[in-house]
């Protein structure tokens, strides 16, 4: 599975906000209530996007954070799995010595927790290379859409 980090849509900055009425100075020329001033610069609004639950990237983001599960678990959980088929199936094997006095069965009870620890390891591995990345880009993007909202 290969994973793009560019966003399947062009993304282009929002455009800067007009600055607000009320950074007026009391200097400024300024026209009479009942007259409309002749100049007047046309109000621009942002360009309308999709709302951010609809978005292409949070599909992106579910699926990476759902293989980083999977892998995590599977390697944990996998692990286990054939020591406990392996105990119940294969008792010669696991009662078999690989050194002097050390059952196969112990020795592969005892990689259980390297084998722990490398589940993390992937999680955390996954985590930064492909879901935290999104994760921030999305984070980013909801802000400004909600400072966006809160201008208008």
């Amino acid at each position: 599975m290969s994973y793009d980090p560019s966003p399947s849509y062009p993304h282009h900055p929002p455009p800067p906000y007009p600055p607000h009425a009320t950074t007026h100075h009391a200097t400024t020329h300024q026209t009479p209530r009942h007259q409309a001033p002749s100049h007047r610069a046309p109000a621009r609004r942002a360009p309308r996007r999709d709302p951010l639950g609809h978005h292409s990237d949070l599909r992106i983001l579910r699926s990476a954070y759902r293989w980083q599960r999977r892998t995590a678990t599977l390697t944990a959980l996998g692990y286990f799995t054939l020591f406990l088929v392996l105990s119940a199936y294969a008792p010669g094997f696991m009662t078999g010595t690989v050194v002097d006095g050390l059952p196969t069965g112990l020795l592969l009870a005892l990689v259980q927790l390297p084998v722990t620890w490398l589940a993390i390891a992937l999680y955390e591995q996954t985590a930064r290379r492909r879901v935290d990345p999104l994760a921030d880009r999305i984070r980013k993007e909801a802000e400004l859409d909600a400072r966006r909202e809160a201008g208008r």
